[in-house]
């Protein structure tokens, strides 16, 4: 056998080896990570539950979740342990104010829009209707009669429907 028929099944096993080694280094991260909680920190189960750890024990975590509230879980049901700022931006709404220098987005775009007189002209012409349509000059009297003559039968066709 030569080396060419044996490379495919080199990669092959390679590959395999390097995926198999990322996922052990994440799962060494997530035990880490379970093992660095401390009572006080914030969590994220893997269900979505956000609280504070009140006790951790081997293979338990006793969680606060809210007044009165406490909830045992097993550590590895632990999703992620959160940083103050981001369990209290999460929780409780606080948001810390890292960008204080920048300027405020509004929430319409009322203030955005100049107020000129050129406006105020332009919101008084827009009382007048504006007909958007394609017509010729010579073409609209006889369309508006065409328009006239058309109500005026479905409006009898109507009335001999509905009796």
């Amino acid at each position: 056998m030569s080396l060419l028929t044996l490379l495919p099944f080199i990669v092959l096993i390679g590959a395999m080896f390097l995926m198999t080694r990322s996922a052990k280094k994440k799962q060494q991260q997530a035990i880490d990570m379970r093992n660095q909680m401390q009572p006080g920190s914030g969590v994220r189960t893997i269900g979505g539950m956000y609280a504070t750890v009140k006790e951790v024990s081997e293979d338990t975590v006793l969680l606060d979740a809210g007044p009165g509230v406490e909830l045992l879980f097993a550590k590895n049901s632990i999703g992620s342990v959160l940083t103050d700022e981001e369990y209290n931006r999460i929780v409780h709404g606080i948001e810390h104010d890292l960008k204080s220098d920048a300027d405020v987005v509004p929430d319409d775009a009322s203030s955005l829009t100049e107020t000129d007189d050129s406006s105020d002209a332009a919101a008084a012409s827009d009382d007048t209707p504006v007909d958007l349509g394609k017509k010729d000059a010579a073409d609209e009297p006889a369309d508006a009669d065409e328009a006239k003559a058309d109500a005026q039968s479905k409006k009898s066709d109507g009335d001999s429907d509905a009796k």
